[in-house]
């Protein structure tokens, strides 16, 4: 059992967990925008899909507990791979220089680790915004989460910082989505010019609808909820 387990702490094995866990958080954003977009049916159906996902949902709480743990994990093993492969390599590349080609070197793949920690922090404001705040009853039961999302984004403050993440999510996707898919082994040479580009797609369309919610919230409900 150890024996199996020291494996994971290996550097391939390491890969691994990230690219497992990264998929799964990936896996989770689209769920997650999924339920965002019903925004846009208006208070009655968003406040619904709310209330069956938080108030009758018992798995809920094991969901959260899991994802915390993938989190954990995923930030863990990539710090640690981080940091292993820079005490391997103490001398610093004089110079850096994004390769062309067939290359997969990016400004999104060099600066994974600063994205990464960006999107830490924004995912304890964001935790801490929607779902430890003060919130709103609403008649249908559970809470007014439509109403508590449009006063969250009725300050441009707080619209421009949601943005300014959420372009953040689509760097570290465009290379986190291919990269995790790839260390579980999808790396197959005839399709993986089509699968990087999939992955690109997938990454803008996830960023991009966040961000159209956030300034949609903002011109067309932004300041007009009443306390």
């Amino acid at each position: 059992m150890a024996t199996r387990l020291r494996v994971f702490s290996s550097s391939v094995g390491t890969k691994l967990v990230i690219g497992a866990t990264g998929f799964l958080l990936f896996l989770y954003l689209l769920i997650h925008i999924g339920g965002n977009l019903l925004v846009f049916l208006g208070p009655d159906v968003f406040n619904r899909y709310a209330y069956i996902m938080e108030d009758t949902n018992p798995l809920l709480p094991a969901i959260e507990v899991g994802l915390l743990v993938v989190v954990l994990i995923h930030v863990y093993k990539t710090l640690r791979m981080f940091f292993g492969n820079q005490a391997a390599r103490p001398i610093a590349y004089q110079k850096k220089r994004y390769a062309g080609g067939t290359s997969r070197k990016s400004l999104a793949s060099s600066t994974m680790i600063l994205s990464g920690i960006w999107l830490l922090i924004f995912l304890v404001i964001h935790t801490r915004a929607f779902r430890f705040a003060p919130t709103y009853p609403w008649p249908g039961g559970g809470r007014d989460l439509y109403r508590q999302e449009m006063e969250n984004l009725s300050n441009p403050l707080t619209v421009a910082f949601y943005i300014l993440s959420m372009v953040v999510v689509g760097s570290h996707l465009w290379h986190g989505i291919t990269s995790s898919i790839q260390s579980l082994g999808g790396s197959n040479p005839r399709w993986t010019s089509g699968l990087l580009a999939a992955g690109k797609v997938v990454a803008v369309l996830i960023a991009g609808s966040f961000i159209v919610i956030a300034v949609w919230a903002y011109v067309t409900q932004g300041g007009r909820v009443r306390v």
